[in-house]
């Protein structure tokens, strides 16, 4: 029996061996040899970069204005274009509010927040936006989390809808801010645009954004600014507003707000949440993108909030748990020092008081500069009606000016803003004021 197997082993052994050399012969024959016959494995052929197949892609309109403005050495430069506060003297602006937060957290921890933000920031921030009678809110409907600030709840709520709604397509007004358009489309919209603006009173064009609202599908997305509308600073009246509404109820489409200016528009809190508020009033389910870079004063901290306004409490606790899902493999956490800031200033009767004054007083002063332009204008003998520049309202203002007359304004002037004439109004100054408006009557008088 041994013996047997024993012989059977070495039987096996042999075959393999002999299997073993079979394979390695073909080997051979694509091997390469030195000079003293030596195998040398082939060489792989591995490419020279990974990236030569990606195209250049085009500069940033606003960063392109920015370069070229610091490369200017004239002394009586301006730079409209940038979409940030400065105060009189053309600085930025630290909010009092925010200096007083942040001794009141100074020593705090740096541990990670929950994926929706510090437990008390969520509901602060839609108390701030709703109004903390909303009846959204009595009825615990409103899913409320921290996001990396408006651009932030813009994805994430893209991203739910285009998750949960059937819908390809999604509305939004003509113009509107720049990065609505690939935010939405990186997500899966097609982007279609509605009736908004109109250049010949550069004011809105209601009769013609009514009429698109109602030939939309029912039961469209349709975008909405809530307050001072970006890049025109054109924003519907309350009455339009209602008359929005309507159309909005009776064709059921689904309201996507962007509330960037909550308080910095007008100074007033609540007539600036008015059509948000007016929405819910009516039933209306939506959802909301806010932020806090502009009425804090955080543009670095990239704070803001997304919320979704539910049918009822179950629905809004399954709509919750769905968005930790989505946030948890994007970012995990938000970023906490901005939230702790809002948090505290909204969660203190005191600090409150003091950001509310804030906001009146950034408010305040773009509202003075918009007048003090028009002022400045009439005095230097223009016939053009420059009411539109103080009928707007917000940071931007759409001026009007031809690709040509903005081309003279840098060229001759040494003053800078976007090609559709766009300008920020936080840009003028008491100290440029007079030399923006001689610019402008310079390049318009002969129109």
């Amino acid at each position: 029996m041994a013996y047997r197997i024993g012989r059977l082993a070495a039987t096996r052994i042999v075959a393999a061996c002999r299997v073993r050399s079979s394979c390695v012969r073909p080997l051979r024959a694509f091997s390469t040899a030195t000079d003293e016959g030596a195998f040398k494995p082939p060489v792989k052929q591995t490419p020279t970069t990974w990236f030569a197949h990606v195209k250049q892609g085009p500069p940033d309109a606003i960063l392109g204005i920015t370069e070229a403005f610091q490369k200017d050495q004239s002394d009586v430069k301006i730079n409209l274009g940038v979409g940030a506060y400065r105060n009189q003297h053309g600085k930025p602006w630290v909010l009092p509010s925010i200096q007083m937060a942040e001794r009141k957290i100074h020593g705090m921890d740096h541990e990670y927040a929950p994926i929706t933000g510090p437990a008390k920031f969520g509901p602060l921030a839609a108390d701030l936006l709703f109004g903390e009678n909303s009846p959204a809110i009595k009825d615990k409907r409103v899913v409320s989390t921290q996001s990396i600030s408006g651009t932030g709840a813009l994805r994430i709520l893209a991203e739910f809808l285009k998750r949960y709604f059937p819908h390809t397509e999604v509305y939004v007004p003509k113009p509107t801010w720049a990065n609505h358009i690939p935010i939405m489309n990186d997500t899966g919209f097609d982007v279609k645009f509605l009736r908004y603006y109109n250049p010949a009173t550069c004011g809105l064009d209601f009769d013609n954004y009514i009429a698109d609202l109602k030939t939309l599908p029912e039961s469209s997305v349709v975008l909405l600014h809530c307050c001072a509308h970006n890049p025109t600073g054109v924003d519907p009246s309350p009455d339009q507003w209602r008359e929005i509404c309507k159309v909005f109820k009776e064709k059921k489409h689904f309201p996507f707000f962007d509330s960037a200016y909550q308080g910095f528009a007008t100074g007033d809190l609540a007539a600036d949440a008015f059509p948000v508020r007016l929405f819910v009033e009516e039933g209306l389910q939506m959802v909301v993108a806010q932020s806090f870079a502009k009425n804090f004063g955080l543009y670095g901290h990239r704070c803001g909030a997304a919320h979704i306004v539910t049918a009822n409490q179950d629905e809004a606790a399954r709509v919750l748990s769905q968005l930790k899902i989505m946030i948890r493999p994007a970012y995990s956490n938000p970023p906490v020092h901005g939230a702790r800031l809002v948090e505290t200033i909204l969660g203190d009767s005191e600090l409150r008081a003091q950001w509310t004054r804030d906001v009146q007083s950034m408010a305040g002063r773009i509202i003075d500069m918009r007048k003090a332009l028009v002022d400045k204008l009439k005095a230097l003998g223009s016939t053009r009606d420059w009411k539109h520049i103080t009928n707007q309202i917000g940071m931007f203002c759409y001026t009007g000016l031809t690709t040509d007359q903005v081309d003279a304004l840098r060229t001759d002037h040494h003053v800078y803003m976007t090609k559709d004439g766009r300008i920020s109004i936080a840009g003028i100054t008491p100290a440029n004021v007079d030399h923006l408006a001689k610019s402008i009557h310079a390049v318009t008088k002969s129109h």
